[in-house]
């Protein structure tokens, strides 16, 4: 029998307008799962229970009384930890932030509140989100649910892990170099990085970088759409956003027949497990045949390792060059390997990233042109066990950084497209693979759709979402 919190969003919201079931019933069965699920996972953090269940008996009385519901009223939603929340410890990974409690909301928590969406907690990640391993000092390391001593990924692992487990039918994330993408792709549910300014954030330091971005991550397309619907904004604190003309709408039907789509294997550039091709070309052989035209091409992304070295460590030389002895000794690793690399590069290195990376967005733009979609694999090696804090080797090939394995994530992150994860069943070891649908830049809303159609189709073909063994979690 399926558990409330094993229903998907869109039909939990559904069920919560028609009186079938009340947002304290939904709260309960969250709560059980995460007492269950969370000790072998460690997804979720720092928690606000009781305000949660005010929050919910309050969402009941609205339903009851007829008053006006949001698009998400009533649902539970896992906060990433790198986002401040209201009277609840925001802790970024981080020692120097392990007793930090916000006094307001950033605003992506806001939106998530006045759609009707109930905070239930925090969700882990790695220090200051740097790594695709959410493993940091204050709460320790988050395990994959289908492996709980491999990692869920990172920056938004937690966010993912507690999705996969049914903690919560919801989760926000944020996404630099696959933050998104990759925690979604470990544990088999949907990452959605939309086109930068779309979910405005506010206190971006780099407010005119379009490498960072925050998102929604859900079980399903249209569960994420359903977030995406609720954070989508304009915000004039952040450069990047524009009026948004018309408030997202849930996906619509897509004909995958009418499509024009490209296949990569490896975008041209990137490092990718000889596994993770195998069962790419698999994939992409059982599903080309439902678009219209699919065709073996590779964009072009030159360059793109050098611009995103480059442009990633000028955002951690500013954020965290400045720190007085005392603190950066409280640094972790990773964020340590981005300082010195920072501090080998220089004002003409910076310069010409600027000018690469903006000919690398207009070539992208070109190789757009008569393409619907761009679909690759969502990352290059396995989950790997979270111990290590990232694969320095992939297909016998050494890394160039921590970050190097994310290539299949941070080469699209330059292009300023949109991006979805969908996972597609379990690899040979039983361990979730998804594949990565890259859209044209603005078109959000078409990305959604034609995911939503993407999913159904995988699913056709014995390629839907896997389910984690919660028994076993539980034990």
């Amino acid at each position: 029998m399926t558990e409330l919190c094993d229903l998907d969003a869109v039909e939990a919201r559904a069920l919560i307008g028609r009186r079938a079931i009340t947002p304290v019933e939904l709260l309960d069965a969250c709560l059980a799962r995460i007492a269950a699920a969370n000790p072998a996972l460690n997804a979720i953090t720092a928690t606000c229970f009781d305000r949660a269940r005010a929050e919910a008996e309050d969402a009941a009385a609205a339903v009851a009384e007829g008053r006006p519901l949001g698009p998400l009223h009533g649902l539970p939603v896992g906060i990433k930890d790198l986002q401040d929340t209201e009277g609840l410890r925001t802790t970024f990974g981080s020692p120097l932030f392990a007793d930090n409690v916000p006094t307001a909301d950033e605003r992506i928590v806001a939106a998530v509140r006045a759609a009707g969406g109930i905070v239930v907690g925090k969700t882990n990640v790695p220090e200051f989100g740097a790594g695709g391993n959410s493993t940091n000092p204050v709460y320790g390391a988050s395990g994959n649910p289908f492996a709980p001593e491999r990692t869920c990924g990172g920056s938004s692992g937690g966010s993912a892990s507690a999705l996969a487990a049914g903690m919560v039918p919801l989760a926000t994330g944020s996404d630099t170099g696959g933050s998104l993408r990759t925690p979604a792709a470990f544990c088999g549910v949907v990452g959605f990085r939309p086109t930068p300014g779309l979910s405005p954030m506010e206190k971006k330091g780099f407010g005119y970088a379009p490498i960072s971005v925050h998102g929604p991550m859900g079980r399903t397309v249209a569960d994420t759409a359903l977030l995406m619907q609720a954070i989508a904004a304009h915000d004039p604190r952040d450069p990047l956003s524009a009026p948004l003309g018309a408030p997202l709408s849930p996906p619509a039907p897509a004909d995958l027949s009418s499509l024009t789509v490209a296949i990569s294997a490896d975008l041209g550039f990137a490092p990718v497990d000889p596994a993770i091709r195998t069962r790419f070309e698999d994939v992409a052989a059982a599903l080309a045949p439902v678009f219209g035209r699919a065709e073996r091409a590779d964009p072009p992304l030159a360059d793109a390792d050098r611009i995103f070295d480059i442009q990633r460590a000028l955002q951690f030389i500013a954020a965290h060059g400045a720190r007085p002895a005392a603190e950066r000794a409280l640094l972790g690793p990773n964020i340590l390997e981005n300082l010195e690399q920072a501090e080998t590069f220089t004002f003409r290195d910076a310069a010409w990233a600027q000018g690469a990376h903006t000919a690398l967005y207009r070539r992208f733009l070109g190789f757009m042109e008569g393409r619907d979609i761009l679909i690759s694999p969502a990352v290059a090696t396995p989950p790997f066990p979270h111990a290590t804090l990232a694969p320095m080797t992939i297909g016998g090939a050494p890394m160039r950084t921590y970050f190097h394995w994310l290539a299949m994530a941070y080469g699209l992150t330059l292009t300023g497209h949109p991006c979805i994860v969908l996972p597609c069943g379990l690899d040979a070891d039983g361990l979730p693979f998804s594949i990565q649908l890259c859209g044209r830049r603005g078109g959000d809303a078409r990305l959604l759709a034609v995911a939503q159609a993407v999913e159904t189709a995988l699913a056709g073909l014995g390629l839907g979402r896997p389910i984690p063994d919660l028994e076993r979690l539980s034990r």
